[in-house]
């Protein structure tokens, strides 16, 4: 029992160096500073930047990375910064977004504002970063892809920081988005529960309300290229969700991959587990990234 304990505490000490090193590549951008009304929320939200990033005459994509954890947390190591780590490997400029939750008491439209405000620093300094503003897009994890998914399919038509005050020269809108074993609708049927609740808040909700958040039901015609990942075995957010979500793709002819995995589960991101060394699953989206001429 020791020697496990040990062993088990000397990996761990693996995985936190691994993060604390690829986390310490990053600068802290608080995007809620020194908007007015909206002071609160300063520390809540942040958007981890390259410290450094090697400004070419080749523009590069930019990726908003947002991690998982049912709206109320944050699954920040694994499907953050360990696939900040991956896109970095492909030349893609990455953003690691902290965005608002549940567990600090904030729910819709909380999270569309900070993921729309992202995009607007990205886009508004993308000369800083050597990044061409036509490619920047956004991956999510379960919730997170929930998140990506509705700035694609409202990133056109809703501006929510308009709302707030905040002016936008730029398009809030992300060219691509890949949702990774997604949450996608809020039907009763097969929503998950945990992420309804912490996007919506304790309320009634009606037929109209859970509809509008359903991102089957909202595919745009001019939807952005998307790419979805999920596994027929997933114990956490029910496969149909994806299914649906490629079905009304396919039924509008938008652009997109459906990679579906038999094993899987939920929650791997693109930390070295099990999954990626029998799956190399970033790979296929790295073949797509390449086939939509996002990455050479």
């Amino acid at each position: 029992m020791k020697k496990s304990i040990l062993l088990l505490l000397f990996f761990s000490s693996f995985v936190i160096q691994g993060f604390c090193g690829e986390k310490s590549r990053y600068k802290k951008i608080y995007l809620w500073q020194n908007v007015r009304g909206m002071e609160v929320n300063v520390r809540d939200t942040i958007l981890f930047a390259p410290k450094d990033t090697a400004v070419t005459e080749t523009k590069k994509a930019a990726v908003v990375i947002c991690p998982g954890g049912s709206y109320h947390h944050l699954g920040m190591p694994h499907e953050g910064f360990a696939s900040a780590k991956w896109f970095r490997s492909v030349e893609v400029v990455p953003f690691v977004l902290q965005y608002r939750v549940a567990y600090n008491c904030h729910h819709h439209p909380a999270m569309l504002e900070d993921i729309e405000m992202a995009i607007k620093y990205i886009r508004e300094n993308a000369d800083d970063y050597g990044i061409d503003i036509n490619k920047v897009g956004a991956i999510g994890y379960s919730a997170g892809g929930h998140l990506v998914t509705m700035a694609g399919v409202y990133g056109g038509s809703r501006n929510e920081l308009e709302k707030i005050g905040v002016p936008a020269e730029v398009s809030l809108r992300p060219n691509f988005v890949m949702p990774i074993y997604p949450v996608v609708t809020m039907q009763d049927d097969i929503c998950h529960i945990w992420s309804r609740r912490s996007l919506l808040g304790h309320r009634e909700y009606t037929q109209e309300l859970k509809d509008e958040y359903s991102m089957e039901l909202n595919i745009p015609d001019d939807m952005v290229p998307i790419y979805i990942l999920a596994c027929r075995d997933d114990p956490v957010v029910i496969f149909e969700n994806s299914v649906r979500l490629e079905k009304s793709l396919a039924e509008k002819n938008i652009p997109h991959r459906f990679a579906v995995y038999e094993k899987g589960g939920h929650g791997f991101g693109m930390k070295d587990g099990w999954f990626m060394k029998e799956t190399h699953w970033n790979e296929d989206l790295r073949n797509w990234l390449e086939e939509m001429n996002i990455i050479n």
